[in-house]
């Protein structure tokens, strides 16, 4: 039995790799995506979006940036949590994503401990 699902969408494969190898060791499922844009696509097509639990996303990526992306993500899929994974986020642009419903920021290099517990909290239900 899965943990839950998660959408990872970052345009490094390292990150994505990265991610889904600790995520899916702790029982989780992972569907990824290399930008906003195939991570729009992962939703539409997924057989139950209401699975989605949680999204992980970048914010600088071609095609669709998450800034771009995360709006979307919280008007269509309210039930899903987003989890910023980014490597530039200033004070400022984190008061713009949490008023725009994000539950956490995370830095990158990606640290195992601190996205796990990110991830843990959020099918808990303490976004």
């Amino acid at each position: 039995m899965s943990e839950g699902r998660v959408l990872v969408v970052d345009d490094e494969a390292d990150v994505r790799k990265s991610v889904r190898l600790i995520l899916t060791k702790a029982g989780y499922d992972v569907v990824e995506a290399e930008d906003g844009e195939a991570g729009v696509r992962a939703i539409k097509r997924g057989d139950n979006p209401f699975a989605l639990g949680a999204i992980i996303c970048d914010l600088r990526m071609p095609n669709m940036t998450g800034m771009e992306a995360i709006p979307y993500f919280r008007s269509q899929f309210p039930h899903a949590s987003v989890i910023v994974l980014s490597g530039e986020v200033t004070a400022e642009r984190a008061k713009v994503l949490h008023k725009e419903g994000v539950s956490d920021i995370l830095s990158k290099p990606i640290n195992q401990v601190t996205l796990l517990a990110a991830v843990k909290k959020v099918f808990d239900g303490e976004r």
